[in-house]
């Protein structure tokens, strides 16, 4: 994520010194929309099952509309004329471009057939369990974008690499999210439903990018650096408003399921777990190996590593239903990505002279 992109600092990248009061205590509120949204499911489900059938061509419009809240702010905050920057520090791209589109998503999809299907598979529902490694691997399956920046600050990463890196991201995002998802999805035996997954990629990428890319060019141009700091700061409320209201609507959507089987959180977060720590670290190793200043591999150790899960949400209730495991799966990267993150943020950090001393 995201990756929650959402809770990012209206100042840009540069000027992001610490996380604030509500993306520090993500977890937190996250955990306690988790609580509200099972209760409620239990206790009204009929509300919840009228409003899991508010549908068009298979989109959930209540859960789209707050997915859109969420992306298009966050997409704000992207320059994408910062990949002119990309040649400066080529090896440092180069390293998280290959752990987040050659490594990460793949590396998920054999946790998943490990933990879901074999280790864990007698405590999961049966006929779930499909689409429990399809949440999974969507989760991968898109690199986090404006959270990262916050991560990058408190590691002292360079502002610059991690920006160009962003908008590098999000650019092959376009055109690879939904290849790659197909392709994973197919080797896992699950059926793709190809139109679904390019209407995903339609309305929760194309074009929430081309409204963010014009509406940014449109605010610069009428009122400088200061106007858009204060629009993002106008919409951050609502962007993180929209997010813990989306888990709200998924945990009711899934609260007979959850108090069934209250482990399955537990169960879903072990892959995740893995994976983070798994990518976090072979990308700060590589980038060690190939002599990038630390300032550069600390933040694409933790781009590498971290996931842009409002799409992984949105792309999960598109393709498999509110109702699903996939988006199960991915509402548990919301609920882990502000500890874990933060916790790759004290390895990198920690570690630098260690680093350091290879690479001087």
């Amino acid at each position: 994520m995201n990756e929650a992109a959402t809770a990012m600092d209206a100042a840009p990248p540069s000027k992001v010194t610490r996380i604030g009061f509500f993306e520090r205590y993500l977890t937190l509120w996250v955990a306690l929309c988790i609580v509200a949204g099972t209760l409620l499911g239990h206790a009204l489900p009929g509300t919840f099952e009228a409003l899991g059938q508010m549908e068009v061509a298979k989109v959930n419009l209540p859960v789209a509309g707050l997915i859109w809240l969420m992306i298009i702010p966050m997409l704000l905050k992207i320059d994408f004329s910062a990949m002119g920057g990309v040649r400066r520090q080529w090896k440092g791209i180069g390293v998280t471009l290959f752990i987040n589109w050659a490594v990460k998503p793949f590396s998920m999809a054999l946790l998943g057939w490990i933990f879901i299907r074999h280790v864990f598979a007698a405590w999961l529902p049966a006929d779930q369990l499909d689409s429990y490694v399809a949440g999974l691997i969507l989760l991968a399956a898109a690199p986090c974008t404006a959270m990262v920046f916050v991560w990058s600050n408190l590691c002292g990463g360079e502002p610059n690499f991690t920006l160009s890196q962003v908008a590098v991201n999000d650019a092959i995002m376009v055109f690879a999210f939904a290849p790659i998802v197909g392709l994973l999805l197919g080797i896992s035996a699950i059926t793709v439903p190809w139109n679904t997954l390019m209407l995903s990629v339609v309305l929760y990428i194309v074009v929430p990018v081309l409204i963010s890319v014009v509406l940014r060019r449109f605010v610069l141009a009428n009122g400088g650096q200061g106007a858009l700091e204060r629009l993002l700061a106008r919409l951050g409320p609502i962007s993180l408003s929209a997010l813990l209201l989306t888990l709200v609507l998924l945990f009711g959507f899934q609260g007979q399921q959850i108090l069934a089987q209250p482990m399955i959180i537990a169960m879903l977060a072990v892959p995740i777990l893995i994976q983070v720590y798994f990518n976090s670290g072979l990308a700060y190793l590589l980038n060690r190996r190939l002599g990038v200043p630390h300032c550069v591999a600390a933040p694409s150790a933790l781009i590498g590593a971290s996931n842009f899960f409002e799409l992984a949400v949105a792309t999960a209730v598109g393709l498999f239903g509110v109702h699903s495991g996939a988006a199960l799966a991915t509402v548990v990267g919301v609920l882990i990505e502000v500890p874990v993150m933060l916790s790759v943020v004290r390895i990198v950090t920690v570690s630098k002279h260690w680093y350091e001393a290879r690479t001087a």
